[in-house]
């Protein structure tokens, strides 16, 4: 019989054809493999793509919607990337590590391209052409921003913010963090209380603040504004807050600093805390005032956390159009800012050309703001 031994015959098994390797699964084989690493990837964007068109017909349960795009997201990403994964063990073994992490950043930098730098460079494009984003403008959305009476005052009133907002919010919560850091009992307490504020929106801090500047002219009802209680409490006629310039925009900074000194403190009080305690009882032993420990010491260790801090806030100031917007008529007011100039001319007075201008300038105005900050990490960097 074929594929035995009888005496001093030679063995010779007979040829069997088999799709893999001895002892391997068929599932296994190259072929198989190869042909799930292709049609994993097709799958997902075909059942994504149905799920898509699904999703966007106007009909359907809102309920049913939301827990089928969940499931579909989540399961697509999936397989998505396990198919990625399965593709990068299929290249010869001295390509694998150098491709696998450009194949799992991948999608998140299509993400980043898709959601970010394509809307930054079609918002430059919609700069430069008339209202309705058809006919090329030219350089005109541009010299409105800069001739403009009103883009003008918003651009004075900007500057305001990130010079006001950063200075007194970071002092008072610095003051704050020194204060509560000495503090033995309740200071966890303490903190939650001034932090408190960073939990509600910026539109609900407007409401707050709207309620608390209410004025009402004689014959139009009895105040019920706070400010407006006090003086009328110590004999004076009620002011309208909202309306007298310049203080107004005075009046809606503080929203802001109320709103983010609670931000600084706590962060601030992690910097303070990290100090080493030798380096301040040593300067105590010394004879150095509590003022001296403070400005000499503390101030110059947590410096990077104050710019860092600082910086958030410039930021934030430069974008501020929530409180602006909810305290009434800005143009009549004269309380203009640039983020709240571009909503309105890009959404209330349907003119593209001169929202994305104005886009473009704020956006401008941010990138030396994160230029100078990420090379202050890098030198940080440098000195660890």
């Amino acid at each position: 019989m074929s594929g035995t031994s009888t005496g001093e015959q030679t063995v010779v098994p007979e040829p069997v054809d088999e799709p893999t390797e001895p002892g391997e699964p068929w599932y296994h084989s190259r072929g198989v493999r190869l042909l799930s690493t292709f049609a994993a990837p097709i799958a997902a964007v075909l059942v994504l793509w149905v799920a898509f068109n699904y999703l966007r017909r106007p009909n359907h349960n809102r309920l049913l919607v939301a827990s089928i795009a969940i499931l579909v997201g989540v399961a697509g990403v999936f397989l998505l990337f396990w198919a990625m994964n399965r593709f990068v063990d299929w290249l010869p073994e001295h390509f694998r590590e150098g491709i696998r992490p450009y194949v799992f950043v991948g999608p998140a930098l299509v993400m980043l391209s898709v959601f970010l730098i394509y809307p930054v460079l079609n918002t430059i494009l919609i700069s430069f052409k008339d209202a309705h984003g058809k006919k090329f403008a030219g350089l005109d959305n541009y010299r409105f921003v800069f001739t403009d009476p009103s883009m003008l005052n918003s651009i004075r009133n900007t500057f305001g913010w990130i010079l006001f907002v950063p200075i007194v919010a970071v002092t008072i919560g610095l003051v704050f963090a020194t204060l509560a850091d000495r503090l033995r009992r309740g200071e966890a307490v303490a903190k939650s209380l001034i932090f408190l504020p960073m939990a509600i929106s910026f539109v609900g801090a407007a409401v707050v603040w709207r309620f608390m500047y209410s004025f009402r002219p004689q014959g139009f009802g009895s105040n019920i504004g706070l400010m407006n209680g006090i003086v009328q409490g110590i004999g004076h006629n009620p002011i309208p807050w909202l309306q007298k310039k310049p203080w107004n925009n005075l009046l809606l900074m503080v929203i802001m600093v109320w709103m983010q000194t609670g931000f600084a403190m706590v962060v601030l009080s992690a910097g303070i805390k990290a100090i080493p305690e030798e380096i301040i009882e040593a300067a105590r032993i010394d004879g150095a005032s509590e003022f001296q420990v403070f400005w000499r010491i503390t101030v110059p260790s947590i410096l990077p956390t104050i710019v860092v801090v600082s910086t958030y806030m410039v930021i934030n100031a430069l974008k501020v159009f929530d409180i602006v917007f909810v305290m009434g008529n800005a143009e009549a007011n004269g309380t203009e800012v640039m983020a709240e100039r571009m909503v309105s001319w890009f959404f209330i007075r349907d003119d593209d050309g001169k929202g994305a201008a104005i886009a473009v300038v704020l956006f401008l105005a941010v990138v030396p703001v994160m230029i100078w900050n990420i090379r202050r990490f890098r030198d940080l960097e440098e000195i660890r």
